[in-house]
C-alpha cells in the first residue's frame, strides 16, 4: 500500500508497505526493521515471531522513544509480557498491531511530532537485506 506521510526534515517516513517489506525515505527493506522517528533505519535481527527474545526489545528500548509500535507480522499476535520488560521498565509505551497497521499508525504519530519507533516483523524467508 502506498502512503503519503507529512514528513518533517530528518524524520523517517514509511512511504509503502506490503507483506514482504517497506520503503522508508525511498529505500526498500525486506527484513524485520526498526524505524525510529529520526536517525538510521536499522535491521532488527529477528526472522520469526517465535524467535523474539528480551534482547530484541532491549535494542528497541535503547532508541529511547516515548512509544513503540510492534508490528507482529501479517496477523495480530501478542508477545509474552516478560519480553517487553526492557520497554515497560523504562517507561516506554508499547502498542501491538499487525505490521500494516503499525506502518500506518507510525506515520500518523510522526506527523504529530511524536518520538516513536516502529518495530516491524517480516517473516519472509530468503530475501536479501537492503
Amino acid at each position: 500500500m502506498k502512503m503519503r506521510a507529512d514528513r518533517q526534515e530528518g524524520q523517517n517516513a514509511i512511504s509503502r508497505h506490503g507483506p514482504d517489506g517497506i520503503i522508508v525515505n525511498g529505500v526498500e527493506y525486506t527484513h524485520s526493521t526498526l524505524v525510529a522517528w529520526r536517525g538510521d533505519v536499522e535491521r532488527w535481527e529477528v526472522d520469526a515471531f517465535e524467535q523474539l527474545a528480551v534482547e530484541h526489545f532491549e535494542k528497541v528500548a535503547a532508541l529511547a522513544p516515548e512509544l513503540v509500535l510492534f508490528g507482529s507480522g501479517a496477523r495480530l499476535r501478542f508477545v509474552r509480557p516478560a519480553l517487553l520488560r526492557p520497554l515497560l521498565g523504562s517507561g516506554i509505551g508499547v502498542e501491538t498491531m499487525d505490521t500494516a497497521a503499525a506502518c500506518r499508525t507510525y506515520n500518523v504519530l510522526i506527523a504529530e511530532g511524536r518520538s516513536v519507533v516502529a518495530a516491524l516483523l517480516f517473516e519472509t524467508r530468503g530475501n536479501t537485506a537492503s
